[in-house]
C-alpha cells in the first residue's frame, strides 16, 4: 500500500513517518483492497490534527482526529479509519436473489 504523507506547518521527521507507516500498515493488513492512502498532518496552536483519505470499494472514506500530542492523533485517526472501513465493508455486499427453478412438465 502506498501511503502519501504531507504536512501543514510541520516537518515530517523519520519518527513521524515511521509512526504513520506502522499504524496504517496494521489497518491495511485487515483490509487488503486498500491501494493508497493520503495522510495530512496539520499543526496549529495547541492542537495537532491528522486526516486520512482513501478509496475503498468504490467509496471515498475520510476520517480525522485531533489531540495535543501528534502521535496520539495519528493513533486515533488509524483507529477511526479501521472503524469506518469495517462499517463500509459490511455495506458493500451485493443483494442477489436466487433465480427461480423452472420445472418442465
Amino acid at each position: 500500500m502506498q501511503i502519501n504523507i504531507s504536512g501543514r506547518h510541520v516537518d515530517i521527521t523519520d519518527g513521524i513517518r515511521e509512526s504513520v507507516n506502522t499504524k496504517f500498515t496494521k489497518v491495511q493488513s485487515h483490509f487488503p483492497h486498500l491501494d493508497s492512502l493520503s495522510v495530512i498532518l496539520t499543526v496549529e496552536k495547541h492542537e495537532q490534527k491528522v486526516e486520512a483519505q482513501t478509496q475503498y470499494l468504490g467509496a471515498a472514506v475520510s476520517v480525522h482526529a485531533s489531540n495535543e500530542d501528534l502521535y496520539a492523533a495519528i493513533a486515533g485517526t488509524a483507529k477511526k479509519l479501521e472503524a469506518a472501513l469495517s462499517h463500509r465493508k459490511g455495506a458493500v455486499k451485493p443483494i442477489r436473489h436466487e433465480k427461480p427453478i423452472l420445472d418442465e412438465e
